[in-house]
């Protein structure tokens, strides 16, 4: 077993492996938990759960409790919403079949942006499979043509390729197609989990962001929470969802969303606390591994 460091600062219910955009492995994942001393920790691919037993099994070895849950694309009214989906059961027929199609969009959608890179950058599709590390059990994401421009010598890292060629402004920009959020947080209950908005504030993300109203039809659909404590909400706006949560009786949680190497993001500069972890792990359909 690991040993951890002692210092028990909450749960950081938000991070990412390589069977998404994340680099680092889902044993990786749960070393750097025990390294920073974490309460517990969350493996939240997008769009997948391949990733859980690899995780199971390095939270039993090591001795860090996990919380198993995938981060799926949805939309609303044009604004791209991120949901945490935690504690759901995998073996309902909804919610994988809800997968199974924004995962196919996702590559259609990544596939169209490799060939509009094309007509400027000598890049092919087999240039972004080399980057996938966990083969057809990856989500593949923009991340992972960001790491081929890197590869093929355009840009110095990840960021910067962002930057300069697939930022939603871009000419290279595919839009995604994704399923209502309503229907997500539908789609999550079905399977006995728990929903919470990821970053519902983050306007480096959205031209847009989730107004009061939106907000309030997600709770009426049975929305959970809300990712108040993430880097991207300000604090200003930290403020608002505080508000909106307590009105609307909403949990309230933190995430890094961690990806490794491929963000800048610390894993437990933002975390969830205990009893708002028993009170997911309550209402889930499946238990936190301890």
């Amino acid at each position: 077993m690991t040993a951890r460091n002692e210092h028990t600062i909450g749960w950081d219910l938000h991070c990412h492996s390589a069977y998404s955009d994340g680099t680092e492995s889902p044993e990786g994942l749960v070393l750097e938990a025990c390294r920073r001393g974490l309460s517990g920790v969350g493996i939240t691919d997008h769009d997948t759960w391949a990733g859980w037993g690899e995780a199971e099994e390095a939270s039993r070895r090591h001795g860090m409790p996990l919380m198993r849950g995938t981060e799926i694309t949805a939309d609303m009214d044009g604004i791209c919403v991120h949901m945490l989906g935690l504690l759901y059961s995998p073996d309902d027929d909804v919610l994988r079949d809800l997968f199974e199609t924004t995962r196919i969009n996702r590559t259609k959608r990544m596939k169209k942006m490799v060939e509009n890179l094309s007509a400027d950058f000598p890049i092919t599709w087999d240039d972004v499979i080399a980057q996938v590390k966990e083969g057809e059990s990856t989500t593949i994401g923009r991340p992972h043509i960001a790491d081929a421009m890197v590869a093929l010598g355009f840009f110095p890292d990840r960021s910067a390729a962002f930057a300069g060629t697939i930022n939603k402004n871009g000419p290279y920009y595919v839009p995604i197609v994704s399923p209502d959020a309503r229907t997500v947080v539908r789609a999550v209950k079905h399977a006995g989990g728990v929903a919470i908005v990821a970053h519902p504030a983050a306007t480096s993300r959205n031209n847009h962001i989730l107004t009061d109203e939106h907000i309030a039809d997600l709770a009426q659909a049975g929305l959970d929470g809300l990712e108040v404590f993430h880097r991207d909400n300000s604090p200003e706006q930290r403020k608002r969802l505080l508000g909106l949560a307590e009105d609307l009786h909403l949990l309230t949680t933190g995430g890094s969303d961690w990806h490794g190497a491929g963000k800048p993001n610390v894993m437990g500069e933002h975390v969830t606390d205990d009893a708002t972890v028993e009170e997911i792990v309550r209402r889930g359909a499946i238990g936190i591994i301890r």
